[in-house]
């Protein structure tokens, strides 16, 4: 039996995958319910090779052009999605200087001609399926890392479709033609290449990275293309006369660790040579589980940063229990208006997963990272590891009952009976039924909490 093109998907033969060379691990398991849905019973890892055949797809400003795909009329008009702060924006809104997570009042004044819209949760997230299904009638080997983009091994796929270059345009034509969204392929040896070759192709190309010339291609584009360099980094190595990858390449990894900090130099210098062992892994263990809120021009009063920690701890607390896990590390991460960053974490005694406890324990973290009272933050995250099974509650002995951090408290249990109450009233009615009132109205824009999750990533 083979995997099937017309999307009617069997368990494949992993004969027919199997690579030239054998340089990879297979461990597919049952085929689960649903068409192209497979399950591994560990972590499926494919080894770099020197070929290329990762394959890194990338939907095109995605949020903006679902818009534009369910209401035509918006086509060719620069648009913007959110609330107070873009979230997404359109290639013609991007011409006129817009980026996200740009406030929306600043958004305006540059592109006045630009459309709001609130944003269609759920149609990204079926359209995102749909695209991903594409993907995977080519290959099982998926690690989807956002809404709107993955890598893809192909190394097994190549004498059933032909190269990598021709399996990643038949997967930009068939997401045209069956999707209506735009989308663009970047093909090379590593990961890392990959995606820069797909931000290169961009709007709606495949490039192909030659691994001949893979190191002068790479050495010639600007610095900022990188993983991971943003525009802070981004001066920082401008200062010191670095402008491209090339010119990054021959920096001492010293250096640059000296600069830039040591582990962030090591990475760096090491990708600026595409040197990037890491394989396309199709199921992995979240280590942590977080949130975030970009704050358009920002805020600097803790009572309404408090709100926002609480509402990042609604979204969190939730997604933990809906997972059955409880967390002891808690680290809270702000962004100031000059675009420095900062944070601060706590373990606590046990592991907890109510949205008081998360609250209560993140506010004194929240006020430190702030530093000076009146700093301007522009963005608060929050993110909970040291995750384990959630199994029964141990009530502790009635010595502090008005302890809400405390998971085994008086105060602390009947919390987490109440959240657990509400999430029943939420799986049955929707998010927005029930929750706590400043949390409620205190939302702008009328924006869902589970598009702020996909789409607050700056």
């Amino acid at each position: 039996m083979a995997w099937q093109r017309d999307g009617n998907c069997r368990a494949p033969d992993r004969r027919l995958f199997e690579p030239r060379g054998g340089r990879q691990m297979y461990n597919i398991a049952a085929q689960s319910p649903g068409p192209n849905k497979y399950v591994t019973t560990r972590r499926d890892t494919r080894s770099v090779g020197d070929i290329a055949n990762i394959l890194h797809a990338d939907l095109d400003a995605f949020y903006a052009s679902v818009e534009q795909l369910l209401n035509p009329a918006l086509r060719g008009k620069p648009v913007l999605v959110g609330g107070g702060v873009v979230v997404a924006a359109s290639y013609e809104a991007k011409a006129m200087g817009v980026s996200p997570p740009m406030n929306i009042r600043r958004a305006l004044a540059l592109c006045p001609r630009a459309v709001v819209v609130s944003g269609s949760f759920d149609q990204y997230l079926d359209l995102s399926r749909r695209v991903m299904d594409v993907c995977r009638d080519f290959t099982p080997y998926l690690e989807q890392i956002s809404i709107d983009e993955a890598f893809l091994d192909v190394s097994g796929s190549v004498h059933l479709f032909g190269p990598a270059a021709t399996i990643a345009g038949e997967i930009r034509r068939r997401v045209k033609q069956e999707v209506g969204l735009p989308i663009s392929v970047g093909v090379a040896r590593t990961k890392f290449l990959a995606k820069v070759a797909s931000g290169q192709a961009k709007p709606d190309g495949v490039l192909v990275v030659d691994p001949e010339t893979e190191t002068e291609w790479l050495h010639a584009l600007p610095v900022r293309v990188m993983w991971g360099v943003g525009p802070v980094t981004e001066a920082r190595l401008h200062s010191r006369g670095i402008v491209t990858i090339g010119q990054l390449a021959e920096a001492s990894e010293a250096s640059l660790a000296h600069w830039l900090g040591p582990g962030i130099g090591r990475h760096f210098h090491a990708l600026s040579w595409n040197r990037d062992p890491r394989s396309v892994v199709t199921e992995r263990r979240a280590g942590s589980v977080g949130a975030q809120s970009a704050l358009g021009r920002g805020h600097s009063d803790l009572e309404s940063l408090g709100q926002v920690l609480l509402r990042l701890a609604d979204r969190v607390s939730s997604r933990m229990r809906a997972k059955n896990r409880a967390g002891r590390t808690l680290t809270v991460r702000v962004r100031f208006d000059d675009m420095s960053r900062a944070s601060r974490a706590v373990t606590l005694p046990a592991a907890v997963a109510s949205t008081a406890a998360l609250h209560h324990a993140g506010l004194p973290l929240l006020a430190d990272a702030q530093g000076d009272a009146g700093r301007n933050l522009t963005l608060v995250g929050i993110a909970v590891s040291k995750l384990e099974v959630g199994g029964p509650l141990q009530l502790e002995l009635p010595f502090d009952d008005g302890d809400p951090i405390r998971a085994g408290s008086k105060i602390g249990a009947a919390h987490l009976l109440v959240d657990r109450k509400v999430d029943l009233a939420r799986d049955r009615f929707g998010r927005d039924a029930v929750g706590r009132a400043s949390v409620l109205l205190g939302k702008k824009g009328g924006m869902p909490d589970e598009f702020r999750e996909l789409a607050e990533k700056s």
